[in-house]
């Protein structure tokens, strides 16, 4: 049984993501996309689309709905909240979001 907590991992330099864009992380065999806002705001949730089952949120239209930030995946468009994962389309698909933040002009992921 593996009773490692959660760490802090550096992933890049902030500057490594423009904003209005997102990039993808690789932890492991997990992939997550990271987010970086206008404001510089940073979201994490996981890069695989739940619709075409490819990985490819990272690369999805950041904007905003309803004040909610969001991305559209790129290939059948449904949004995801970047604060939750939830879908605004489909109530019943989440996907999951992980803490974030920018230090010392790095991104550090909780994983």
């Amino acid at each position: 049984m593996d009773h490692t907590l959660p760490a802090w991992q550096r992933l890049c330099a902030l500057d490594d993501i423009l904003p209005e864009t997102g990039v993808c992380a690789l932890l492991g065999t997990r992939q997550i996309a990271v987010f970086r806002l206008a404001d510089d705001r940073l979201f994490a949730l996981d890069n695989h689309d739940p619709f075409s089952g490819a990985n490819v949120l990272s690369r999805g239209i950041v904007g905003d709905l309803g004040g909610e930030p969001v991305v559209a995946s790129p290939i059948y468009k449904q949004h995801f909240a970047l604060r939750s994962g939830a879908c605004l389309e489909q109530a019943d698909i989440r996907l999951q979001t992980y803490e974030v933040q920018a230090r010392d002009g790095a991104v550090w992921l909780l994983a």
